[in-house]
């Protein structure tokens, strides 16, 4: 969802800055409503077959997750069984959904890059850098622990030690709770 969320932003942004004049006939409260649904509903289909994969798995063993938060991979490591499905739903899910979000992020940016190159008053671009500097910031530390959390779940949970998996993870949730933070702050009228 927090991934739909970084999209959406970038996409009002985008028509922000764009489309300036035309913000308020474009993004009406009955689109908001329908991408924001379109985006919980996304995040909600997609995590729902995880519940089912997980759940068929025998567990013998612990049941302590070496984790701060319970989530899809370490739940399923601890079964004795054969995870390949999990593994497999897991890395299509997290392509489908991040990866679609981030190709929506990049042509956002560069759109609004070269909208506000192309501006010819000298304050105006510094202004349109200014919205967006919060934002790639949240973008960034949100995307690289997560990745991290990612590919150590699937890839590396053997060389890299668990520590460093726990600190990413809690690094990855960080952003999501200073976002209004940083927002706030950037906002005059708050």
């Amino acid at each position: 969802m927090e991934s739909g969320v970084l999209m959406l932003m970038a996409l009002d942004r985008y028509v922000a800055i764009c489309y300036s004049l035309h913000y308020s006939t474009i993004l009406i409260n009955p689109i908001i409503a329908k991408v924001g649904l379109a985006t919980f509903l996304r995040a909600v289909l997609l995590i729902i077959p995880f519940i089912f994969i997980t759940k068929r798995l025998p567990y013998y063993r612990s049941n302590a997750i070496h984790h701060t938060y319970c989530d899809h991979m370490s739940v399923a490591k601890l079964s004795c069984g054969n995870i390949k499905a999990n593994v497999i739903y897991s890395l299509i899910a997290a392509f489908l959904i991040r990866d679609f979000d981030i190709l929506c992020i990049t042509i956002s940016y560069t759109v609004i890059l070269q909208a506000v190159i192309s501006l010819s008053s000298a304050d105006t671009p510094q202004k349109a850098f200014s919205t967006c500097t919060a934002y790639i910031c949240a973008i960034v530390f949100s995307y690289s622990p997560a990745f991290f959390c990612f590919f150590f779940n699937h890839f590396g949970s053997h060389t890299v030690p668990a520590s460093c998996h726990i600190i990413a993870a809690n690094i990855y949730l960080l952003p999501l709770t200073m976002n209004p933070i940083v927002y706030g702050l950037k906002t005059k009228q708050i």
